[in-house]
């Protein structure tokens, strides 16, 4: 739920005392009501408004400054710095002069591009009022529909809304604005529209880039050729300790599809969404399991991933008895191409031994077969 324009304002007046005061609330189910009534002591009938901001500071980590105002919606689909600073770098390199941020929210996006002309629009007055609180004075934020181009020769920057009802949009159509109308509106401009990774982009004319951060998926975004940089796909691997690895589509590809190295690997997410496990692959000195299914072996895990050592496969009825003769415990499964749920195997199992141990479980040609493994590995 958002704020209205008097809430916004209460919040930035009381700022310095709403960080003190919410500083040490749980803000977990369990302390609902409890941290409400001690929000309600100190900020009366806005006891509401600041339990959202709390609420929605925390949610942000990572993504803009813990003293920010901001919504849990705005929080929820901002982007991570990491991811930001990445789009921003590519935008800059491609010659930009301009950046027009049609759907700007609270202003998420506009450190990422400090050193380079920023204008940030929305069409809700609120999230301006934040944005403004948040930027300073010297930022350039304009009320306007996101399908209203106001920043001629701008690179467009553009975030539609992906969901609704608490539940992920994936048709392009049904974003908020819808993609089709947007890319209309800005015919002629150089974009880049966040969307979610399950969308089907595989039409799009310019670079897919899917980005995970920390091992999670992050995001999808389109960009118009002119910032595609020569290549139509990429899967950019970020984490916060500084690790950074880029695929693209016009990496070398050619892999063989064989029996199990000394490990087993799955590629990081957005590898798999950006249909490049092959690329990853080659790089890394892999090979596949089965010519369809993204689980990777070889004789080392990459470095800077992690990987199962291998001990042996055998026929997925067969994998309780095998379990049990190597005095497997605590178990990690691991399914691709086989309908079998991890939990509700791991529950039926029920091994009694104390070697935790990994299985990777994949179709493989006509046959589900389970890989029996040693417990994850770092390298």
């Amino acid at each position: 739920m958002s704020f209205n324009p008097d809430e916004v304002r209460f919040l930035a007046a009381r700022a310095d005392e709403i960080a003190a005061v919410t500083e040490d609330l749980e803000l977990t189910k369990k302390s609902l009501f409890a941290d409400h009534r001690v929000l309600a002591d100190h900020f009366g009938e806005h006891a509401r408004a600041v339990m959202e901001l709390a609420t929605a500071r925390r949610l942000a980590a990572g993504k803009f400054s813990a003293d920010w105002l901001t919504d849990v919606d705005a929080a929820q689909q901002a982007t991570p710095a990491l991811v930001a600073s990445l789009r921003a770098e590519r935008v800059k390199r491609c010659g930009a002069e301009l950046v027009h941020d049609v759907t700007c929210s609270v202003g998420t996006e506009a450190l990422a591009f400090a050193g380079l002309p920023w204008v940030g629009s929305d069409l809700d007055f609120s999230r301006l009022l934040m944005a403004r609180h948040n930027l300073g004075p010297g930022a350039w934020l304009a009320r306007a529909d996101a399908l209203a181009p106001v920043a001629p020769g701008a690179v467009i920057i553009a975030d539609p809304a992906r969901r609704s009802g608490g539940r992920r949009i994936t048709d392009p159509a049904k974003l908020h604005p819808p993609l089709p109308a947007l890319l209309q509106a800005h015919a002629g401009s150089e974009m880049a529209v966040k969307c979610a990774p399950g969308i089907d982009y595989s039409e799009w004319n310019g670079l897919v880039s899917v980005v995970s951060v920390d091992g999670g998926v992050k995001e999808a975004c389109l960009y118009t050729p002119g910032l595609a940089e020569g290549t139509s796909r990429e899967a950019v691997v970020l984490r916060s300790d500084g690790f950074a690895e880029t695929v693209a589509s016009t990496d070398p590809d050619e892999v063989e599809v064989g029996s199990p190295g000394a490990y087993i690997v799955e590629p990081d997410g957005a590898v798999v969404r950006a249909g490049l496990v092959r690329g990853w692959a080659a790089r890394h000195g892999l090979w596949m399991l089965d010519e369809h299914i993204a689980f990777l072996t070889g004789s080392s895990i990459p470095a800077g991933y992690s990987g199962f050592p291998f001990i042996e496969a055998v026929p997925l009825r067969k994998l309780k008895a095998a379990l049990a003769a190597h005095g497997a415990g605590p178990l990690e499964i691991l399914v691709r191409g086989v309908d079998v749920d991890p939990d509700q195997l791991r529950a039926k199992l029920k091994q009694r031994g104390s070697r935790p141990m990994g299985v990777v479980i994949a179709r493989v040609g006509d046959s589900a077969v389970a890989h029996i493994c040693g417990a994850r590995e770092w390298s």
